[in-house]
């Protein structure tokens, strides 16, 4: 998909990885980029449209396609890490709060847009995933994340028909406020935005986007342990 007179919406595009996408996509010669944000105040990015977006509410999300119903390119961006390691002992509510965010947001923003899109002559949509997908010390936000990859995969196959490309970005960490606190090397924001829309113009299934995800992903065959 060209994204030169593309009309794009990320959500979370108000900061991180999000504000980054935005950018590129600006960049690139979009006609229209939405920034998604429950709070639209907080979308800085000059040239952006700052559009209210609450992932996790319904309401919110048909309002959003009420108003941006010239969208072609959706990207799924939204998430957050509530930080429940254990299944066992961490708070229900809070593995559930991580699931709405991280799955069942993507999955009612998708609901909502593809119908968009089919009518304004078919395009494309980004999830935005994890290498904690494949590699299981994130807890819930893990599982949250290798749901949202299969649900990636399942949906490539069932919106081909409708002329909708799929594409799946996995990176490990980013330089933004939801790896502040890791001290392990991470990716400048704008260098993951860059791949990723190389990728969306190449058509590509997936996005690995530095060495510890291609890594990863290429040990998946092996033994779990």
């Amino acid at each position: 998909m060209k994204i030169q007179g593309a009309t794009v919406l990320v959500t979370g595009g108000n900061r991180g990885l999000g504000r980054a996408l935005v950018q590129e996509f600006l960049d690139r010669g979009a006609k229209t980029v939405y920034a998604g944000a429950r709070n639209p105040t907080t979308v800085t990015t000059p040239g952006a449209s700052p559009l209210p977006l609450d992932v996790t509410d319904r309401e919110s999300i048909d309002r959003a396609a009420a108003v941006a119903a010239d969208v072609d390119l959706l990207v799924n961006n939204a998430a957050i890490d509530v930080g429940a390691r254990s299944f066992v002992d961490a708070d229900p509510a809070e593995i559930r709060r991580e699931f709405d965010t991280n799955f069942f947001g993507p999955i009612d923003v998708v609901r909502a847009f593809v119908p968009v899109i089919a009518r304004n002559g078919g395009g494309h949509v980004l999830n935005v995933a994890s290498v904690l997908a494949w590699l299981s010390l994130g807890g819930s936000y893990s599982a949250s994340k290798a749901a949202l990859w299969s649900m990636t995969n399942a949906l490539r196959t069932e919106l081909a028909p409708r002329q909708i490309g799929v594409t799946g970005l996995y990176v490990g960490y980013i330089d933004t406020d939801l790896a502040a606190r890791v001290t392990a090397p991470k990716s400048d924001p704008r260098d993951v935005a860059r791949a990723a829309v190389d990728g969306i113009e190449a058509g590509a299934a997936e996005v690995l986007a530095d060495d510890i995800t291609r890594t990863v992903k290429s040990a998946l065959a092996g033994d779990p342990s």
